[in-house]
C-alpha cells in the first residue's frame, strides 16, 4: 500500500464523507476503492481495444455482391 494525499473542493470532499459513510467504509478506504475499479475497468477497455484491432479487417470476395444498407437492417416485423 502507498499513501498519497490529494486536494478536492468541500463539495467533493463533503460527497465523499457521505458516500464511504453509507458504505461503512472510511474516506481513505472508499477513494482507494474508488481508485482501483477505475484502473481495472481502463486497463480491460484497453485490452478489449488491444484484441479488437489485432484482428484483420473482413475482406469482401469481389465476385460476390455487397450486402445493401436496407438487407442488412431489415425489421421484418416493424415494416
Amino acid at each position: 500500500m502507498g499513501n498519497i494525499t490529494i486536494t478536492v473542493d468541500a463539495t467533493a470532499a463533503a460527497w465523499a464523507r457521505r458516500a464511504a459513510g453509507r458504505q461503512g467504509k472510511s474516506v481513505s478506504r472508499f477513494i482507494g476503492e474508488l481508485l482501483t475499479e477505475h484502473m481495472e475497468r481502463e486497463a480491460g477497455y484497453q485490452a478489449a481495444m488491444r484484441r479488437f484491432f489485432a484482428d484483420s479487417p473482413v475482406q469482401f470476395d469481389a465476385d460476390c455482391p455487397r450486402p445493401t444498407r436496407e438487407s442488412l437492417h431489415e425489421r421484418a416485423g416493424l415494416r
